[in-house]
């Protein structure tokens, strides 16, 4: 027998945000995330010493108020749903800690290495949280084809750009994404390229990808190539002779602002040279038609890099930075650090093994490496800061570990 899992009309939607739900979902938050520690920092102007460390905090750090809405939505859909299967589209965000909380209510994965269902074996009765980065148009409506009641925690700013690529999109604009083709945000925005069916997108990573492109724009190239270095990014159908000639910048949220803007600006360039060679030409448009960009980086992505690049003005023996591994967010934060300083990118307080010995993400390599002798005699100034999906218990554990190498426990650090 074959049943229609579709219902004819959509479920309802559910207020899930009610004074009573959210007020059981903050205590729960609060008991899983909170830190007296970071409260003391915050207190004490983002910086504590003790016994001759002296940590400072960056002024702008750890969960955006995107992140939070999103896991105060997946606490309450349990809350709320307490009687029905709850499935997640992969991680709610890039914080492991918080991904295995989010388990541990019982939400279970659709997407990726660690699946524990399928699309296809939702049911009407089931429920669907879709995390703050959004998913593509195609498994979106397999999920409204179950019948599922949606939870939607996609951030404001990425919906942001979405709205930018559809109207791309419509008006036979090829968006060209500033981002990573395998993150799954820009895999969501990318997909709303062709939802009308019409669109076309090609996705950059660095300058040197960008260069690539601004040349064939002027002087057109060898497009077996072209598709061969961006393969994986870009639109089914695209050609770069004829999807390039009108072009609009969009980007991941999370990457570093100033990189965004010299993507524009040198795509914008090569559009205008292109342009101008052309002028002769009645039926090429003027250049200013054939470009737009929009500024889309997250106002958060951008606090925390404001904030990280003013505490890097000051002298500091080295810089901690605390989160998801693959958090795109927290990569730049380090990425900036580096620059300028030893830095250490952890996941949690537990690769702070010794005095002697630190495990830590390493962004050319993609993997965890042990670093012998990282540690400073003292007096020692460490800077912290966290990307916005690490919560501010983990920020406190390392600030606690870094101390304890030293001797001093929390105790002490709460007292002094």
């Amino acid at each position: 027998m074959t049943i229609d899992l579709a219902p004819k009309t959509p479920p309802p939607r559910v207020n899930l945000r009610t004074p009573d739900v959210m007020a059981a979902v903050q205590a729960q938050v609060e008991s899983h995330y909170r830190s007296e520690i970071v409260e003391k920092l915050r207190i004490s102007g983002g910086t504590l010493s003790c016994g001759g460390v002296t940590v400072r905090l960056a002024k702008q750090f750890g969960f955006c108020y995107g992140v939070e809405r999103a896991i105060d939505l997946a606490y309450a859909a349990r809350k709320v749903f307490n009687e029905r299967r709850l499935f997640i589209l992969g991680e709610i965000i890039h914080n492991p800690e918080v991904n295995e909380q989010i388990r541990a209510l019982g939400i279970k994965n659709l997407i990726g290495n660690e699946k524990e269902a399928d699309v296809s074996d939702l049911t009407s009765d089931d429920v669907v949280l879709i995390p703050a980065f959004g998913t593509d148009v195609t498994t979106l409506a397999r999920i409204k084809e179950r019948g599922c009641q949606i939870v939607d925690t996609t951030c404001g700013d990425v919906m942001s750009v979405w709205k930018r690529v559809r109207q791309n999109a419509s008006d036979d604009v090829t968006s060209i994404i500033h981002g990573k083709a395998e993150h799954e945000e820009t895999k969501a925005t990318a997909s709303r390229a062709f939802a009308n069916g019409k669109g076309h997108y090609l996705v950059v990573l660095t300058l040197g990808d960008t260069d690539y492109v601004c040349e064939y724009i002027r002087h057109g190239g060898d497009k077996a190539g072209f598709l061969d270095r961006f393969k994986g990014a870009y639109s089914e159908g695209f050609d770069p002779d004829l999807h390039l000639r009108r072009v609009g910048v969009a980007n991941q949220t999370t990457m570093m602002r100033g990189e965004t803007e010299e993507v524009q600006r040198r795509i914008e360039s090569a559009i205008t040279e292109r342009d101008n060679a052309r002028k002769e030409n009645a039926e090429t448009e003027k250049a200013k038609q054939n470009f737009r960009f929009f500024d889309t980086i997250c106002g958060a992505t951008q606090e925390r890099q404001d904030a990280l690049r003013d505490m890097l003005a000051d002298p500091m023996d080295l810089l901690l930075v605390v989160g998801g591994y693959n958090s795109s967010n927290t990569s730049h934060l380090a990425e900036m650090g580096e620059a300028k300083l030893p830095t250490y990118f952890i996941r949690n307080a537990s690769r702070l093994e010794s005095r002697d010995r630190i495990v830590h993400y390493d962004r050319f390599s993609k993997g965890e490496i042990t670093t012998e002798h990282w540690l400073p005699e003292l007096p020692l100034t460490v800077g912290i800061t966290a990307g916005a999906s690490c919560p501010n218990n983990l920020i406190e554990e390392s600030i606690i570990r870094l101390f304890d190498l030293h001797g001093i426990n929390r105790e002490q650090l709460l007292a002094h």
